[in-house]
């Protein structure tokens, strides 16, 4: 891919570019508990988005996207020049949030391309961000710390992109780490590593090829839940600032004063900050046994209670048990991409023979894919 991106940069633009990555993220357990206040459990991976970057004197960036059939978008820096594709508001996006922070950038040349598929719940939009928050800010000298480029990213997408995510994402693929994975608190940005390799297991990913799209679907609605419910709490219980400070009590106490869709959404996320720290004691006694009970608690409430699921990512779930995969649950925001699956080497070949040509017979398409996780560093410049 570098080498793509190299010819690229030279067929375009000439002369010499600095090279910088960030990668992609899975994440154990802890889903949608991001923008609630809660925990979540990330890694970073060795797929994500690599970038040649020039700067070229101007006040205008000029971007060719090598994945999207070597688009090229040129834009300038002012609000007003918001360009037009989709991919071309994320670099944007991270220019003018660093501008609006009082970071002095210019303009520049740059090629990306990238390994992390689209939509498959892996963040390719946050290693886009990344990639580029953390270029700007090594080139121009900026001095701005990786936890604020990681809320550069965040606002990249409330502001420009129109999706209210949680800070996970950015977080994760700037502060990744080869061979370990991040509890993350959300609220604080305070973290621990917990270093991962577990013996006798393998973590795949098998991807439905179901598109996830987070923007102008329910994924906003469900954040709207959340806040309407921990609002109502609060009036109780005035030390409530997300549901992550809630109780299944306190949620029973308002029970009657929401609806009840917003009590099933709600019920969901507080039962997943209370897995999340499940799990956090069980790697610490490598009981990966109550880690892939957690997993699979995390999908049924994925797709009955929040329901973000889909009939592929439920099939392949069972799919799981069938096979007696230690654990597995939808990852990421849900409505498509991939499930985690944590599975007995012994097991492995049996189970994703398997998978495949069960997928394929009951959706007739093609068979799901399949990626075996390698959690790797974050964000970084390559020489």
């Amino acid at each position: 891919m570098i080498d793509l991106i190299q010819q690229g940069f030279a067929a375009h633009f000439g002369g010499i570019a600095s090279f910088y990555a960030s990668p992609g993220r899975i994440n154990l357990i802890g889903e949608h508990t991001d923008y609630n206040g809660g925990f979540v459990f990330p890694g970073a991976i060795d797929k994500g988005i690599v970038a040649a970057i020039s700067l070229n004197g101007t006040n205008r960036v000029c971007a060719v996207a090598i994945n999207m059939q070597n688009e090229y978008v040129e834009f300038g820096l002012e609000e007003a020049d918001e360009p037009q594709p989709h991919w071309a508001k994320y670099i944007f996006g991270v220019c003018r949030e660093i501008i609006k922070r009082g970071g002095k950038i210019g303009g520049f040349d740059t090629v990306f391309a990238g390994d992390v598929p689209d939509g498959a719940g892996m963040s390719s939009s946050a290693a886009l961000e990344s990639t580029f928050a953390y270029a700007l800010n090594d080139l121009f000298s900026l001095g701005i710390d990786k936890f604020e480029l990681a809320k550069i990213g965040q606002a990249t997408e409330h502001n420009y992109v129109g999706v209210k995510c949680g800070i996970m994402d950015q977080f994760a693929s700037l502060f990744g780490k080869a061979g370990n994975l991040m509890l993350l608190d959300c609220r604080s940005l305070e973290h621990k590593y917990y270093p991962f390799n577990p013996q006798g297991y393998k973590l795949v990913l098998l991807d439905t090829r179901v598109k996830h799209k987070l923007v102008d679907n329910p994924y906003n609605k469900r954040r709207e839940s959340c806040e309407r419910v921990a609002a109502t709490i609060r009036l109780k219980h005035p030390e409530v600032e997300f549901l992550r400070d809630a109780s299944l009590d306190m949620l029973e106490e308002v029970k009657s004063e929401i609806s009840s869709e917003d009590y099933m959404r709600a019920k969901y996320v507080i039962e997943e900050v209370e897995r999340v720290m499940t799990v956090c004691a069980a790697l610490e006694r490598g009981d990966y046994e109550t880690v892939g009970q957690c997993m699979y608690g995390t999908h049924e409430g994925m797709s009955k209670l929040y329901e973000v699921s889909c009939p592929e990512l439920d099939f392949l779930n069972d799919l799981a048990r069938k096979y007696n995969v230690t654990g597995s649950r939808v990852m990421g925001g849900g409505f498509g991409g991939c499930t985690i699956n944590l599975v007995k080497d012994e097991l492995y070949d049996n189970f994703i023979a398997g998978a495949k040509a069960e997928y394929k017979a009951q959706f007739g398409k093609e068979d799901c894919k399949v990626y075996d996780v390698v959690i790797s560093d974050g964000a970084r410049r390559l020489d």
